[in-house]
């Protein structure tokens, strides 16, 4: 880690990491899936100096699981929000354990065009029984067997994002040419569930690649280009990915309550569940140290608020502006792509690159 100033990443789905944070939220239960909230919560964290916001999501519908939420798919979320942002990166969760990689692929891809270059994507798992029914796949059983899964769909995601060359589309009214074939490729993919042959349904990415994140122990790090760091210990940091960033679950102390009377007050519906990740309970002060110490042993955070309508706030008023005039972290900038805004190169298309040394023999 090189101890520069951080990237903050914010996670917007639902009302909060709590599992009632509902309770407290400053909107009626019915609000929470309208456009004018969704755009709202964007907006706000946009305005704030976040790099990125991500979107969870799961294919079983609320009240299968102990965490019960109303979502829309992250993809379509995110979608609707890079049309009502400009700057702010986005990245949507979206498992590959039943998913099609070629229209992961496709989705992805198209975000990203949306976007004009801030699309990310953040992989994961489905790791509950019920949701093969809801794809109408056979169950995918066994850490390892979803891992292989997660494996094969990145590689494919990442081939099929190339299979398009950057000038492949030519456009020419004059020659009633629009394609050149030749710079489109087959990505002749075999694993041990499915195959693609490629190429895709869609340009490559103004990004050339959309940034992908996810956690080491289930993707390969040597497949990311931001490793999400859970646990205590954040020495450890898992070699062979070019960025890392720490989970952190926060409560803040408001001119309401502190953040340990927030807490306990969700505490009498429900529990906090540990997700094995840092927890930052106090005050806007304690959160903004905490985060400086963290420079040079990751390079950014993903930030869990206990309740958005609460703890954003409280971010956007007292932590962020603490960590920009110190030069702790820093705010993206306008017209820049989200690779731009991580310090990341664009990657060479693999197709072009390999012409380019076959060429060179």
């Amino acid at each position: 880690m090189s101890g520069s100033a951080l990237r903050l990443a914010l996670e917007i789905d639902g009302d909060g990491a709590h599992p009632v944070a509902w309770r407290r939220a400053a909107h009626s239960p019915d609000h929470l899936l309208s456009p004018r909230r969704v755009a709202r919560v964007a907006a706000d964290a946009e305005n704030a100096g976040f790099t990125l916001l991500t979107l969870e999501d799961g294919a079983l519908p609320p009240g299968t699981g102990p965490d019960v939420v109303g979502r829309i798919g992250a993809v379509e979320r995110a979608a609707f929000i890079a049309a009502s942002t400009s700057v702010v990166g986005i990245a949507p969760v979206v498992p590959l354990t039943y998913a099609e990689p070629f229209h992961v692929s496709s989705q992805l891809a198209s975000l990203d065009h949306i976007s004009i270059g801030r699309a990310g994507w953040v992989v994961s798992e489905e790791t509950r029984p019920e949701a093969a029914s809801v794809w109408g796949r056979p169950l995918v059983d066994g850490a390892v067997v979803r891992a292989r899964e997660s494996r094969d769909g990145v590689e494919v995601v990442r081939a099929l994002w190339d299979s398009w060359e950057d000038d492949a589309v030519i456009r020419s009214v004059a020659t009633s040419r629009y394609l050149d074939r030749d710079r489109l490729h087959y990505v002749d993919f075999t694993g041990d569930a499915y195959t693609v042959k490629g190429p895709a349904i869609v340009p490559r990415p103004p990004q050339g690649q959309l940034v992908v994140l996810g956690h080491p122990a289930r993707v390969p790090a040597g497949q990311l280009d931001i490793a999400l760091v859970e646990g205590r210990d954040l020495a450890a940091v898992t070699a062979g990915t070019p960025l890392a960033f720490a989970e952190i679950e926060v409560a803040l102390d408001t001119a309401h309550a502190t953040a340990e009377e927030r807490v306990a007050d969700l505490e009498r519906h429900a529990p906090w569940p540990d997700r094995g990740r840092l927890r930052h309970i106090g005050s806007a002060a304690g959160l903004a140290l905490l985060l400086g110490e963290l420079r040079g042993v990751v390079d950014g955070v993903r930030l869990h608020p206990l309740v958005l309508d609460e703890d954003l706030p409280e971010l956007s008023r007292l932590v962020l502006p603490q960590l920009f005039e110190r030069r702790h972290a820093l705010r993206p900038l306008p017209a820049a792509t989200l690779r731009t805004h991580l310090g990341l190169d664009r990657p060479a298309n693999r197709y072009a690159a390999a012409a380019v040394q076959e060429e060179a023999r």
